[in-house]
């Protein structure tokens, strides 16, 4: 099965919400009773105007099965290299286990080559321990500790 990787449209909104909210670790802080809730609007257009943040779909079968952010992240650090960031990375529930979610992030891995960029990086959620062993069969290295300051609800 080889997906097709593409930019998501406005249009895929409804299909991108329903794959992260059926993730075990995001059921207790997305709410899929207001699926077109304005702040996800905003949020798509935001990404979707910024030429460094790019909301990814995948395909099977003109079916979207796949989604994540990959953004593209400037810095001072390694002589002005730019980093690759990968997010919000989710399969639909019938289809996983079945490598499809190492097409997507061997995809966005060649995007951040493209962009000639110094690394990826990404972080998963601590509790994940089945998504770190993946992470790290396609060469990620758990390097550094990851913290976090939530200022809303």
């Amino acid at each position: 099965m080889k997906l097709a990787m593409r930019e998501a449209t406005r249009d895929d909104l409804p299909a991108i919400l329903h794959l992260i909210w059926d993730d075990e670790t995001a059921r207790h802080r997305e709410d899929p009773s207001e699926p077109l809730d304005p702040r996800y609007i905003a949020a798509f257009e935001a990404i979707d105007a910024d030429p460094n943040q790019h909301l990814i779909a995948a395909e099977l079968d003109d079916r979207l099965v796949g989604t994540l952010q990959l953004s593209f992240i400037p810095g001072l650090s390694f002589r002005g290299s730019w980093r690759g960031l990968i997010e919000a990375v989710r399969i639909a529930a019938d289809l996983r286990g079945q490598r499809l979610g190492e097409q997507m992030i061997l995809w966005a891995v060649e995007q951040c080559r493209a962009r000639d960029c110094k690394m990826v990086q990404l972080t998963s959620t601590a509790t994940r321990t089945a998504a770190h062993r993946f992470y790290a069969r396609l060469g990620f290295v758990q390097s550094h500790v990851g913290m976090k300051l939530h200022l809303r609800d």
